[in-house]
């Protein structure tokens, strides 16, 4: 028997695949947009969101029966700034340039509907451990698209991934520039994330013909 049941592993699972939190949910579209430009800075924001989302639920779960109904939101908030405010401090501390091109992206994880949204829906009903891997599973949602659409909106609109130069030196004609190519610099703009998480949309939807919605 593994170390997680059926059910258990499923809390994980689903939000990469079936019930991911982006392509499926249509939830942090911003962050998806805004900060993918850069595969460092993708990774990043999903590391960040894991540790917010992942501890924010335990917390909530933990609190889920003394909390008021009608100030709910306002407890969520404060845990989710809390949260917030250290990845930010440990960001200047250890990565103060990653820092400053994350700039005000990293405060607007408060505003993510992802991690308001399960402290709602799971953590406020279920266990700290189940809480838990459902705050994991769909941060690892989360980061996967990011992570996909950094990786190429890095690769085809610099040439580069985490800053090294993979596909040669467009100044010195290297490589694959040494062959006519160049870099596509519409894939740095935001709207070229857009269309890359569409069609992540569309290959997921020809994959699997059951989240098709129905005309």
């Amino acid at each position: 028997m593994g170390i997680l049941s059926k059910k258990d592993a499923g809390l994980i699972k689903d939000p990469l695949f079936d019930n991911n939190p982006i392509t499926i949910q249509v939830l942090g579209i911003c962050s998806a947009l805004a900060i993918t430009a850069e595969l460092k800075a993708s990774i990043v924001m999903a590391l960040s969101v894991m540790f917010v989302l992942g501890l924010g639920n335990v917390v909530i779960s933990l609190m889920r029966n003394i909390i008021p109904s009608k100030i709910r939101i306002i407890v969520q908030l404060i845990v989710v700034a809390a949260l917030v405010i250290i990845v930010d401090l440990v960001l200047k501390a250890f990565a103060y340039e990653l820092s400053k091109t994350l700039s005000v992206f990293v405060g607007l994880i408060i505003t993510n509907c992802i991690i308001m949204g399960r402290f709602e829906a799971f953590a406020l009903g279920n266990t700290p451990w189940k809480s838990f891997l459902d705050g994991i599973g769909n941060a690892l949602g989360y980061g996967v698209i990011l992570v996909i659409v950094g990786f190429f909106r890095e690769l085809l609109g610099s040439g580069t991934l985490l800053g090294f130069k993979v596909l040669g030196d467009p100044i010195e004609k290297t490589g694959l520039y040494a062959l006519g190519y160049e870099n596509n610099g519409f894939m740095l703009l935001s709207p070229m994330a857009l269309i890359v998480v569409g069609i992540i949309i569309w290959v997921q939807r020809t994959k699997n013909k059951a989240l098709i919605e129905e005309a």
